[in-house]
């Protein structure tokens, strides 16, 4: 099963039950899941932390897909995230001739549809501690739960931890993470 067929499975009254009705203010921005309005690509405008992810989504070129309707799920590595990579990854990324491959980084943290922390951990139950997430990019993440937090093992056994969850955006959710996914 992958998030987007549990997706359409959760019923909306089981995920408002189980899911907070709002987060620590990891970035600065006060964001909760009553922040409706805005869309994921305005959520991570807003949010200090995520300049190199706003970034790294303009120079991609993705901007107006992720304004689109969705509903979008993103996976959202922080500028420390970021940061964490080998010396020169983010320039080398950001260079025009390497679009396709920051394209590649970034569809690789996002899922279609809209899913919310209850239903990455319902799915993880479901499949007796873990479970395979397909990307947009078309990459695996393996979600499982480690000291109660959620945990995505990419394709080349990177590890990014769900540090803020279920920022809610008019047309998807945001889940922020410590790390970079990268895909194969």
């Amino acid at each position: 099963m992958t998030l987007k067929t549990l997706a359409g499975a959760v019923s909306a009254a089981a995920l408002l039950a189980t899911a907070p009705a709002a987060f620590a203010d990891h970035h600065g921005g006060g964001h909760s899941q009553t922040q409706s309005q805005q869309t994921v690509v305005d959520v991570a405008v807003g949010s200090p932390a995520h300049t190199t992810l706003v970034a790294a989504v303009q120079a991609a070129g993705l901007v107006e897909t992720l304004q689109g309707p969705g509903p979008f799920t993103v996976f959202a590595p922080t500028n420390d995230a970021f940061a964490a990579l080998p010396a020169g990854t983010v320039d080398t990324l950001l260079q025009p001739a390497n679009r396709a491959m920051l394209t590649k980084v970034l569809t690789a943290h996002v899922v279609a549809g809209r899913v919310a922390a209850a239903d990455v951990i319902a799915l993880i139950e479901a499949g007796n501690g873990s479970a395979e997430i397909t990307t947009v990019s078309g990459d695996t993440l393996v979600a499982s739960l480690r000291d109660g937090s959620v945990i995505l093992t990419d394709e080349n056994g990177g590890v990014a931890t769900v540090v803020t969850a279920d920022l809610s955006a008019s047309n998807g959710v945001i889940h922020v993470t410590d790390a970079v996914s990268v895909p194969q």
